[in-house]
């Protein structure tokens, strides 16, 4: 760093981002991408958008904030979009969490929440899940903290269910609890509905994994409209043209073309089910995942090694160093052609270290 780096951030650790490799072309399973091009409308709005770059895009997103609240049944006062759904995870550690209003999460989890707390300067606390890396609950319950569920977890894939969720948010009136859902559309229950029921609920979503727009850069998050408004007390602090023409118009599109969006979540969580099943017979242990990825360990090959030796035959993994997961690869869930190749590469690796 150079001598002029502030020294508040001197020991921040930036998050580490999945490999974008562009010197060999790999079959991507690493960064939970969809396999998927985005619907042909939100293509097809976005070119036409193009034309009109000159100009500033809409600050408020109206048309997007209208077409979005029909489609997720809440007024439009109830609904923020973000430059994807890290931004509002951001504005929700800034707005909601200081020394008097600490944050919480889970000790496996989205690897940006330690990250957003150390560079808000925001104290936190991580509680383990259980062996089996299911949540344990009950740790959450009245603890008085701003917390933070990714649901379905990553990179464990697992959900849990929305009782559950309920129990968390009802026993702490007094503090955010705020419900990451970027992988819920892949066969988790969404806390949407919930948030006329809870003033203390934020529900955060993206564009980016079931809508396939990774790249366009869309969240959004939906809440009581305090909630809303206090986050957009953040946004124009920070940057009010935070979704660039392009991108609204093609978040519109895709709202539109809802049989597109449907199948393609059917065809992953089918690809999911298919490769989970052949994982496990090549000896596997693989987590039970509502997400468009899984979370797997051989019973005798390590990760890493794992991870090595099919990124030098063109696949790409996710490999994780922390103590706990060291063992486990995510494997992001691409079409059947792609996990066909994994599975057939992976007998190879297997048969060669036997």
């Amino acid at each position: 760093m150079s001598k002029f780096f502030s020294e508040k951030y001197k020991d921040l650790v930036p998050y580490t981002p999945g490999e974008q490799p562009t010197e060999f072309r790999y079959i991507k399973l690493n960064t939970n991408e969809s396999p998927f091009a985005p619907s042909p409308i939100a293509e097809k709005y976005a070119k036409d958008a193009a034309c009109d770059l000159q100009l500033y895009s809409d600050p408020e997103c109206r048309e997007l904030v209208k077409k979005s609240a029909e489609y997720f049944g809440v007024d439009a006062d109830e609904i923020i979009f973000t430059n994807g759904s890290d931004d509002i995870l951001n504005f929700a550690f800034m707005a909601f969490c200081d020394k008097n209003r600490p944050a919480v999460f889970a000790d496996i989890t989205y690897g940006f929440y330690p990250v957003f707390a150390e560079f808000n300067g925001v104290p936190y606390e991580e509680i383990p899940l259980r062996d089996d890396f299911t949540m344990d609950v009950e740790k959450f319950i009245g603890i008085n903290k701003t917390i933070f569920i990714a649901n379905p977890n990553a990179p464990t894939g697992i959900a849990l269910p929305l009782t559950e969720v309920e129990r968390i948010i009802s026993s702490n009136p007094d503090n955010i609890v705020v419900v990451d859902e970027a992988y819920v559309d892949f066969g988790a229950e969404s806390a949407v509905s919930l948030i006329h029921k809870y003033d203390n609920l934020l529900v955060t979503q993206t564009f980016s994994k079931s809508r396939s727009m990774a790249g366009a850069r869309l969240g959004f998050g939906v809440a009581c409209k305090e909630i809303i408004q206090d986050l957009n007390t953040v946004r124009y602090s920070t940057n009010p043209y935070n979704i660039n023409r392009m991108t609204m118009a093609a978040g519109i599109g895709a709202l539109e073309d809802n049989k597109y969006f449907f199948d393609n979540c059917k065809m992953i969580a089918k690809n999911r089910l298919w490769t989970t099943n052949e994982l496990r017979r090549l000896g596997f242990t693989v987590l039970d995942s509502q997400a468009n990825f899984i979370f797997a360990k051989h019973n005798s090959l390590g990760g890493e090694f794992i991870y090595k030796e099919l990124k030098s035959r063109g696949i790409l993994v996710r490999h994780f160093d922390k103590e706990r997961i060291k063992d486990y690869n995510r494997i992001t869930i691409g079409s059947i052609y792609q996990m066909e190749a994994l599975i057939e590469t992976l007998g190879i690796i297997l048969e060669e270290n036997k």
